[in-house]
């Protein structure tokens, strides 16, 4: 419970609360102040008027004309009170029998408490009169009876506290229901993230289904939680990877500059082991140069250079570089380039992206010797530019396909053909960069590797027109 009162949105209402209370009571306040005055000034308009009908009675006839008046108004149900009494305070008139002391002895606008007989006994009325002297010791008393008002006054203030009450209780379960139910909520998020602070990064966010903020806001969660697991998986796939991909060169280079210098050679012998630890040092590098490339990317570097390109005529150029080496393998190598396919991308990683696609459609996308055909092409689709490289090869498992774009994975289980396994994955770096995607699909026969960009915007926001 403690937690729970602490909650913002047990605040939240308990404010709005006491905001909304403060309003009602001025509101209120307001309304039972001007419906008071109102009441009261109507109330003495009619004692003034019955005064002002007395006086004229007074004037023309005297005290006996007066009394008589009193006496036949006395008669008249109503909330109308009388009283006349001579010098020694006897009653003479009116419908009231006695008054007390104190307010005989006063003149003008007063309140009074008298007693009345009715169904139920005899009963103590508020009333509200005015009293005046006459000549030879007169007294006159003229009001109203205003019991009535009083009961509204208790009736409106009962009312007020019954409904503050109310409000209050209505306002305080209404918060304490909402903040378990968000408290509920808030902690399905803190157990889902101390789960996965203690490595369980498959723990998700519970979406309710609701469509509310909070379920928005668990969406995106988890799609960062599952790109984080992804991440987090690929590091331990490359730590694995490096630790087979480079070890072995490693221990080569080391293993031949051990025997070159064990053994006596020549200095042509000495130059061949030179050469071959230089090759497997290249290797290295250009693995490592991968690496970083893909980190660059991520970073969000491929911004820095955006231009409009023409699709047709950069698929020319790079097929124009590999056309030797498809030729070399007995590979048929076409473009479908057509004319006018503009957007806006950084020229240099979208050819890297066409270059390694290509180069691995060479390389898996034929058996040797067998020949094959790799045809690549450019298209818009709505508003996508979609960059394909198709071909004729065995292709690749539909289970293998997600895990082909990982960096340092290499479908081949004997590694007997060159490559660092970064080929794809620096491919589907470039594509996340632009806010595009890389799909691996089935040619029949062959693969089709699908490189779809945005052509409006990108993931960093550039703009493009075709």
């Amino acid at each position: 419970m403690h937690k729970l009162f602490r909650t913002t949105t047990f605040r939240l209402a308990f404010i709005l609360m006491a905001l909304f209370g403060a309003a009602a009571t001025c509101s209120i306040g307001y309304i039972y102040w001007q419906t008071n005055v109102l009441l009261t000034r109507q109330l003495e308009q009619t004692i003034e008027a019955e005064i002002q009908g007395l006086a004229e009675q007074y004037h023309s006839g005297g005290m006996f004309t007066l009394a008589r008046t009193i006496a036949n108004r006395s008669l008249t149900p109503g909330n109308c009170l009388y009283l006349v009494t001579d010098a020694d305070g006897q009653h003479v008139a009116g419908n009231l029998t006695s008054v007390s002391r104190d307010l005989w002895n006063s003149t003008g606008r007063v309140e009074f408490v008298y007693d009345r007989r009715g169904q139920k006994g005899t009963e103590s009325r508020l009333a509200l009169a005015s009293v005046f002297r006459l000549s030879g010791g007169f007294r006159i008393l003229v009001g109203r009876d205003i019991e009535d008002r009083r009961v509204f006054e208790r009736v409106v203030r009962s009312a007020f506290f019954l409904g503050l009450g109310f409000m209050a209780l209505v306002g305080l379960g209404g918060g304490w229901v909402v903040s378990r139910g968000l408290l509920t909520r808030i902690d399905a998020v803190t157990d889902a993230s101390r789960s996965i602070m203690v490595g369980d990064l498959s723990k998700r966010v519970p979406v309710t289904g609701s469509g509310d903020e909070f379920d928005r806001l668990s969406e995106n969660l988890n799609v960062m939680l599952e790109r984080i697991e992804q991440l987090v998986a690929g590091m331990r796939e490359v730590s694995d990877n490096i630790a087979h991909d480079l070890k072995t060169p490693l221990n080569r280079l080391r293993n031949r500059a051990e025997a070159a210098l064990r053994e006596k050679g020549t200095a042509k012998s000495y130059r061949q082991s030179l050469e071959s630890i230089i090759e497997e040092a290249d290797g290295l590098i250009k693995t490592f140069n991968g690496l970083l490339s893909i980190a660059r990317l991520e970073s969000g570097a491929a911004s820095e250079e955006m231009e409009q390109i023409d699709g047709g005529a950069l698929i020319l150029d790079v097929v124009e570089l590999y056309a030797p080496a498809a030729e070399d393998k007995g590979i048929s190598l076409t473009a479908l380039a057509p004319n006018g396919l503009h957007f806006m991308a950084n020229r240099q990683l979208i050819g890297q992206a066409l270059a390694n696609l290509i180069d691995n459609a060479i390389k898996y996308g034929s058996d040797d010797g067998a020949g094959g055909a790799i045809e690549v092409s450019a298209a818009r689709i709505d508003d996508d530019i979609v960059l394909t490289v198709s071909d004729s090869g065995p292709g690749i498992p539909e289970k293998d396909r997600e895990r082909a774009l990982m960096r340092l994975v290499r479908l081949e289980e004997s590694r007997s053909r060159p490559g660092s396994g970064l080929g794809l994955s620096l491919v589907a770096a470039i594509a996340r960069s632009h806010g595009g995607e890389v799909r691996l699909e089935d040619n029949k026969p062959g693969l089709r590797a699908v490189l779809s960009l945005p052509l409006k915007s990108n993931h960093n926001g550039s703009t493009g027109a075709a």
